[in-house]
């Protein structure tokens, strides 16, 4: 039974919304928790986050009704499997270019005999006062979502989506764009019908498509959905610190002036 809701809604291809954090702070990851996103997914790969910073922010957002998704540095496995003994529900992972690497990112994250994930005393099963419960239910409740980040891996996505246990991809336009020898231009009629590819792939497969709307916008929120995304990163929580400290000062600035 999957008692995880992100699983789920990423299988019925049902909206859910989440948001990065690459701050790293516990503080912030509790007040976003507490703001009702449906997900949090701490960046390992483009930031300095460490495993020590993740189990603090999974420890920050525990009990809040958010899931703790972790996009990992790596398709490594060791990695994959201390992200979620450390209080991840999900792992979101990078640069997937094939069914075979679809299959190891699955394979780390699931106990056997489905997968190589190892068994211990760890903070997902409350040291081992949950064990047999999280042993038994962890396969079907732990997410993952592979990106789709090059040329390759969107002319592979079929393979890719067909390997089970993949539940979604994330789509990286940026990188996408950078292997068709384009890089930045994620507009160009190349990378769009390559995404458009990935979603009616989706789509045929039933798993969800996520993409990062960068700026939220009512607009290209509603563009994301009308597109066929549903597993949706909305801002960062560095562009909203900045936004907020910015607008909090052109607001004191033009009451100066008045």
């Amino acid at each position: 039974m999957i008692i995880n809701p992100v699983r789920k809604a990423l299988l019925e291809q049902k909206v859910t919304l989440g948001t990065w954090l690459q701050a790293g702070n516990p503080a912030i990851a509790e007040i976003f928790a507490n703001a009702g996103f449906d997900w949090l997914g701490t960046d390992f790969e483009h930031t300095d986050i460490n495993m020590k910073d993740f189990t603090a922010i999974a420890r920050a957002i525990y009990g809040r009704g958010i899931i703790p998704l972790a996009r990992v540095s790596q398709n490594d496995t060791l990695e994959i499997r201390k992200a979620l003994d450390n209080g991840a529900r999900g792992v979101i992972v990078p640069l997937v270019n094939n069914a075979q690497e679809a299959k190891r990112a699955v394979e780390a994250a699931k106990f056997p005999p489905q997968g190589v994930r190892g068994f211990s005393f760890c903070r997902a099963n409350n040291w081992g006062i949950d064990f047999d419960t999280y042993a038994q239910n962890a396969n079907d409740d732990i997410a993952v979502v592979v990106m789709i980040e090059s040329k390759e891996a969107a002319e592979a996505i079929d393979e890719i989506l067909e390997v089970e246990g993949v539940d979604g991809v994330f789509i990286g336009p940026y990188d996408m764009s950078g292997s068709y020898g384009i890089a930045g231009q994620t507009s160009a009629p190349v990378i769009q019908a390559a995404c458009k590819k990935v979603i009616e792939a989706c789509k045929k497969h039933k798993k969800s498509a996520g993409i990062h709307v960068v700026k939220p916008t009512k607009a290209n929120i509603a563009q994301a959905i009308e597109q066929g995304f549903t597993f949706i990163a909305l801002g960062v929580d560095i562009v909203f610190l900045d936004e907020g400290c910015r607008n909090a000062l052109q607001t004191a600035k033009q009451a100066m002036k008045a």
